[in-house]
């Protein structure tokens, strides 16, 4: 079935945006030949790009060659401005960007155990403000959030949570009552693994997953190219997989005694000081049995998640994942290779500390292009 002429021209129009922002400026020429539309199509669609403000002259090409230079066109990248916060449970960070993903302003500022909800939501709140008017970002479009947490698929909320702090999800709420921009939010996990698909260390792969390991123990599972939530938002909550030899089961409301009492940050600390080794250095301090007594710990959760769903691949991700870089992995891969005879590669983040945020980052330029360059339709 043919597509409407109002259909096909928000397709080409869509088309032309996205190779705009993935190769930069380019001439109609250029276009042309990228998309396959004849130069009448292209000419049209220029012109209706540039009047709805998306689009503009940025300079010219072919001041080598005999002839007039040919215009070359980019998106108008103020456009539209974004932002994106990473909330963790003792910080909260900040980074605004224009409609192209470049960052304008970022910052970070502490959230200490002394803050009481409200004080903890108006010191993050101040932040962000203050970060947009660094900016000069005075259309603020989009602003996603990460948070640790379930978020709930039928609302897009932050669920209520015992374990973590009241002000995570009394912070999205004012947030949407206070500015003109589209809040989203999402879990921390999950926005780390979209940065890690689309920039960092599985930009080669359509299926992996990504295993968080901080102070909290988590995954997302990516299949297809696609993030997969579950059916409760809760896909990849593997600090509650029961574990033997823990303290004994976890329970809806604790993971004590699952994966997260072997693989959490202070479980790796305390593993640390039984080696000998001082927390702080002892992931980079190539200390041989440490590493390897962690790379068995984390090979048990690695094979829970291979059994199930064979990725190929899975990411270590999270404050232990980034210091422990390829030489953890590599001891974990060996481990895992004992322990199922399903093959995965074992990589390290590529991001570090900054996937959180680049996720969110991502998710927020999604949102502001999918309204403003219209219809589409793949994606995460």
């Amino acid at each position: 079935m043919a597509a409407s002429p109002s259909t096909a021209r928000a397709i080409n129009d869509r088309s032309a945006l996205r190779l705009l922002q993935d190769e930069g400026p380019l001439t109609a020429t250029q276009l042309k030949t990228l998309t396959g539309l004849s130069r009448p199509t292209v000419a049209d669609l220029v012109e209706r790009l540039q009047g709805s403000g998306l689009v503009h002259v940025v300079g010219e090409a072919g001041a080598e060659r005999r002839g007039p230079n040919a215009k070359l066109y980019g998106i108008v990248a103020d456009r539209a401005h974004l932002a994106a916060l990473d909330v963790r449970t003792r910080s909260v960070s900040v980074t605004v960007a224009d409609l192209l993903g470049t960052t304008l302003a970022e910052a970070t500022a502490p959230v200490g155990d002394d803050d009481g909800t409200g004080s903890a939501v108006e010191k993050a709140v101040a932040l962000l403000e203050r970060t947009v008017a660094e900016a000069g970002a005075d259309r603020l479009h989009s602003v996603a959030v990460g948070a640790p947490g379930l978020i709930d698929p039928a609302t897009g909320e932050l669920r209520d949570s015992s374990g973590l702090p009241a002000w995570h999800r009394r912070l999205v709420g004012v947030l949407q009552e206070r500015l003109p921009a589209h809040v989203l939010v999402e879990n921390e996990t999950n926005l780390a693994a979209v940065a890690e698909l689309r920039e960092g260390a599985a930009r080669d792969r359509d299926d992996f997953v990504l295993l968080w390991l901080g102070q909290g123990v988590g995954a997302a599972v990516v299949l297809d190219g696609r993030l997969r939530r579950g059916a409760s938002g809760g896909a990849g909550e593997i600090g509650f997989l029961p574990v033997p030899g823990t303290s004994g089961l976890p329970s809806a409301t604790g993971c004590d005694g699952g994966f997260h009492e072997l693989a959490c940050a202070a479980a790796v600390a305390s593993l640390a000081a039984a080696h000998g080794l001082d927390p702080a250095d002892a992931l980079t301090s190539g200390h041989g049995p440490f590493l390897d007594a962690l790379a068995r710990r984390l090979a048990v959760g690695a094979a829970a998640v291979v059994s199930v769903l064979d990725p190929g691949c899975v990411v270590l991700a999270g404050e232990t994942g980034h210091a422990g870089g390829t030489e953890l992995a590599a001891r974990v891969e060996a481990e895992l290779s004992a322990l199922s005879p399903l093959r995965a590669e074992i990589r390290p983040t590529a991001l570090g500390d900054a996937a959180v945020l680049r996720g969110a980052l991502l998710r927020a330029r999604d949102a502001a292009q999918d309204e403003l360059f219209g219809p589409r339709s793949t994606g995460l």
